[in-house]
């Protein structure tokens, strides 16, 4: 193949006399005259000092342009945004959350069409980061490999693992005068020791699988530490792997096809990974043209039972996962079971077969990935529900501790603010189902992440006697008897913004089914005496979002 054939973007911009005035401003960012020759590769480093899940990604930069260099392309490094959901949670920050993800998107698809690159390596380290990342490889099609940034360590408080949900609970528990303020700031202080994403399986670690189950990352790359050799190297690799790309021309849509999807929900469903992942693999889906529902995650789950005890539910934490083997060992064990397509082609430039054909099984005794033969859940734990509250479906997160109906009464809150207050208050009793409303994408804007409530809830000790039910979202760091992403959401209507405080509300995870015990013509009467609330921001880029964002049954993607 000739080197321009490998050029298809970078050859427009560089190539001929015509391209002097182009080569010249190149040449005064470290361009030779023989990297001219070479395909250009960027990557998108997501670095920021604004969240340790970043903090470090610079560097990691610094070794994809070497591995990309190294193989015979040209790296050219830039950046994107990045924002911290766990320093924005609870406030009106979080509202820009999900927003960043479309940010991110457009920015990397902004920079990579104009400057003309013929491959790109992104790494991500936060939770909109990575499907932000994706959504923009999946639009531009060129030749692609994702880098997760890694997962944190633990932190250690009184002999046990910690991490940034153990604050949000002892939030809770604090109110509930179970610790002191004294123990609360030591939680505060050991539950974050350095650079990483948050530790458990919640919406990074999460995601970081589904990308590798995708065939969108290196093997091994959704399972390291933050700060580890192994990262470094994998870095390397995958400037070395995009580069084989380029020339065997290997584009996203040749990897992420529909079977891909399906591999990336089975991983998600035995790892007991975060209900964002319905919300992130919906809009990669909808970018690269596959089509995906959210019925898929019903039908996929009924058949794939939930293996890992990992955080929030279970026992253990991520980098426990990856110093037994990551979730590679896994995905051989769900290949053998016939669970994965082991057909579909990766950004090695070989099959997801292949790629597992040679990884070791877990060791022996190790109690983080259980035997099909004893699972913690025999099927799927996340759960799409559907009744006259979400007539386009709602997503539950069922890990079958919190039980699997939940009948109470509502008690209703028009914002997260007002919720948590109450929650904090001690107004939220056994036996109530917290209604948090106009959180939605539109509503909000932005849909937030519910695990200041949750997490309350957990640390007032009522996890297992009160539910929640919104249209936000949750942290992959919530659990309990939680149901989200209920559609249509209140603010265009949906039945969810005519509930009233004592109604009953009737979950039922076996049926699948959410309901407000009211009839059908109460239902028709609240509505047409219901009034649509006025939009809570009318410029900047919240304005522009409630504009164009979609329903979150279709991902909340904002070019549909």
């Amino acid at each position: 193949m000739s080197p321009k054939a490998i050029r298809t973007h970078s050859s427009i911009v560089v190539d001929g006399k015509g391209r002097a005035p182009n080569r010249s401003m190149l040449r005064a960012v470290g361009f030779k005259t023989a990297d001219f020759q070479k395909p250009q590769v960027g990557v998108a480093s997501t670095w920021s000092m604004v969240t340790p899940c970043n903090m470090h990604i610079d560097a990691l930069a610094r070794e994809s342009e070497k591995g990309v260099n190294a193989s015979g392309g040209k790296a050219v490094i830039f950046n994107t945004i990045t924002v911290s959901d766990a320093i924005g949670m609870g406030t009106e920050g979080m509202k820009y959350s999900l927003v960043s993800r479309e940010v991110i998107a457009d920015s990397i698809e902004t920079v990579a069409g104009c400057e003309g690159f013929d491959g790109v390596v992104a790494i991500g380290g936060c939770d909109k980061n990575m499907p932000g990342c994706i959504m923009a490889m999946a639009r531009l099609n060129r030749p692609a490999v994702f880098v997760y940034g890694g997962t944190i360590m633990p932190g250690r408080h009184k002999g046990r693992n910690v991490d940034i949900v153990s604050v949000f609970e002892a939030v809770g528990a604090n109110a509930n005068r179970q610790i002191s303020d004294r123990e609360l700031n030591d939680i505060e202080c050991a539950a974050i020791p350095g650079p990483g994403s948050c530790g458990g399986m919640y919406t990074a670690n999460t995601m970081a699988s589904a990308i590798e189950a995708l065939g969108m990352s290196l093997p091994g790359s959704s399972s390291q530490a933050a700060i580890s050799p192994e990262k470094n190297t994998d870095c390397r690799s995958a400037g070395k792997a995009v580069v084989n790309l380029i020339a065997r021309g290997i584009r996203p849509r040749d990897i992420m096809t529909r079977k891909a999807f399906e591999n990336a929900i089975t991983v998600v469903m035995a790892l007991g990974g975060s209900t964002n992942a319905v919300l992130h693999l919906l809009a990669i889906a909808h970018s690269i043209g596959v089509k995906l529902s959210i019925d898929d995650f019903t039908l996929i789950g009924r058949r794939v039972p939930v293996l890992a005890d990992l955080k929030p539910s279970g026992r253990f934490m991520m980098a426990e996962l990856a110093a037994i083997g990551g979730a590679v060992p896994l995905m051989k064990m769900l290949l053998e079971k016939g669970l994965l397509h082991g057909d579909c082609l990766t950004v090695t430039g070989k099959t997801l077969r292949e790629n597992l054909r040679l990884v070791n099984p877990y060791p022996q005794g190790q109690a983080i990935i259980r035997p099909f033969s004893d699972p913690v859940k025999p099927t799927g734990h996340l759960v799409i529900l559907y009744g006259n509250l979400a007539g386009t479906g709602a997503v539950a997160k069922i890990s079958g501790k919190e039980g699997e109906a939940f009948r109470g009464k509502a008690i209703v809150f028009d914002s997260e603010e007002r919720a948590l207050k109450a929650i904090l208050g001690g107004k939220v009793k056994k036996g109530h189902v917290v209604v948090i409303r106009y959180e939605g994408p539109r509503g909000g804007p932005g849909m937030r992440e519910m695990l200041a409530p949750t997490s309350a809830i957990m640390g007032r000790g009522l996890g297992k006697d009160v539910a929640l039910i919104t249209d936000g979202r949750f942290s992959g760091g919530s659990h309990g008897f939680v149901v989200g992403h209920i559609t249509p959401e209140a603010f265009v209507g949906g039945t969810l913004a005519i509930i009233k405080n004592n109604d009953t509300i009737i979950i039922d995870a076996i049926k699948r089914t959410i309901d407000v015990g009211i009839s059908k013509s109460e239902i028709v009467r609240r509505l047409k005496a219901w009034r649509a609330p006025r939009p809570r921001y009318t410029r900047g880029v919240l304005a522009k979002y409630a504009k164009c964002v979609a329903s979150a049954h279709l991902g909340a993607v904002t070019d549909l």
